[in-house]
């Protein structure tokens, strides 16, 4: 912009437009090219805005609608939301902004084209997918995003009342006048490590129990309700119940009878979460730890008993085989023979074990009294 004495030169480019006022009052608009302008008491003034995707002052359009509602409607766009008004602006067809409640912009629309989609948050708190891919970049400052896995059960609240359950994938919801809740519950299995504090037994032996439990939530809607943490929950639950179990019992109780306490902590603690949602699969004791000079003397009873175990399994054996060799006897002692084939049997054993044998056979009995008289096992009957 040029100014001379008497006259005035105003540029203005393409994707421009220069307000001209006189004395602060608007007098016109001028377009794209160059504009000589006679200013005899130096009384104008040229604003150049650039026009192609861009906003206009709110404070600016509302003098000018005042005074020019012609004008204001021919060159600008003014969007407002109201009290439960989400509005998204497009221009050119690209999602440029995203309006809460009680805003006001003003959009040049002489170079561009303004869309404006206006969504009634009070009626449906939920985004659709649609609209979550439009307002992409500015999302987090009027909504929520959460996204529930195949594994887990998604609960709505909507000013703390619960609205639905949600299906596995992305959720996102407007917060906008409004507190939007969304809590998320695992159903797969899970594994709770229950660690016991120090405890008497019911001959007053102390010891410390650790057991582990599994446990699902079955019943989402009704977890929530009722147990605010399900895992401390639990782990109280069964803290107690061991404690009671332990104190009715004798510590060769707690030691001997594992399967039969396991099953009276399951049927205890199953009692008791029957109406959380809850289910316990399974409950066991892990391990027993004892003091030191008590497990000394349990691991000396253990050893003992091994070894008395050990020598009446070698007693069982020999009086088995003192028992085979009676039977042996009494069958040869019948069957003549059986107790020749038995001498036999020694005479190769003996054999086996030298390495030349001479044999004399004298008086004329001949091999066969030699064979009869080299191995007896009961002297010759007398004539």
């Amino acid at each position: 912009m040029t100014w001379h004495l008497l006259k005035t030169t105003v540029t203005v480019k393409d994707g421009e437009r220069a307000l001209l006022t006189r004395n602060g009052q608007l007098e016109r608009v001028l377009a794209p090219g160059r504009h000589r302008l006679f200013d005899l008491r130096n009384e104008l003034t040229a604003t150049v805005y650039d026009v192609v995707g861009t906003e206009f002052p709110a404070d600016r359009y509302a003098v000018l609608k005042a005074a020019r509602p012609d004008l204001a409607a021919e060159l600008f766009e003014a969007v407002e939301t109201g009290a439960d008004e989400i509005a998204i602006v497009s221009l050119d067809g690209r999602p440029v902004h995203l309006m809460t409640p009680w805003q006001v912009r003003v959009y040049w629309k002489v170079a561009t084209r303004i869309d404006v989609e206006r969504i009634d948050v009070s009626a449906d708190p939920k985004v659709g997918a649609r609209h979550l891919a439009m307002i992409e970049r500015n999302r987090s400052a009027v909504t929520s995003e959460t996204v529930v896995e195949n594994h887990e059960a998604g609960l709505l609240y909507v000013e703390g009342r619960l609205v639905e359950r949600l299906a596995p994938g992305r959720h996102a919801f407007w917060t906008v006048g409004r507190k939007i809740e969304v809590k998320r519950l695992d159903l797969r299995p899970q594994a709770v490590e229950i660690t016991a504090q120090e405890m008497l037994t019911r001959d007053r032996i102390a010891l410390r129990v650790t057991l582990t439990a599994f446990r699902k939530v079955v019943d989402p809607e009704r977890t929530v309700a009722t147990v605010p943490d399900v895992d401390a929950w639990l782990y109280r639950l069964v803290q107690f119940a061991i404690r009671e179990a332990v104190a009715g019992r004798t510590l060769d109780e707690v030691l001997s009878a594992k399967a039969a306490l396991d099953a009276e902590l399951r049927d205890y603690v199953r009692a008791r979460v029957a109406e959380s949602g809850v289910e316990v699969t399974e409950l066991g004791v892990k391990d027993v730890i004892l003091p030191g000079e008590i497990r000394e003397l349990v691991n000396k009873v253990v050893e003992a008993e091994r070894v008395a175990k050990a020598n009446l399994i070698r007693r069982q054996e020999e009086t088995a085989a003192t028992r085979s060799l009676l039977n042996t006897a009494r069958l040869m002692e019948e069957s003549p023979l059986l107790l020749r084939l038995k001498e036999l049997e020694s005479l190769e054993r003996l054999v086996e074990k030298v390495g030349r044998i001479d044999l004399h056979a004298s008086n004329g009995e001949g091999l066969d009294a030699l064979l009869t008289r080299l191995v007896r096992l009961k002297a010759p009957e007398s004539a």
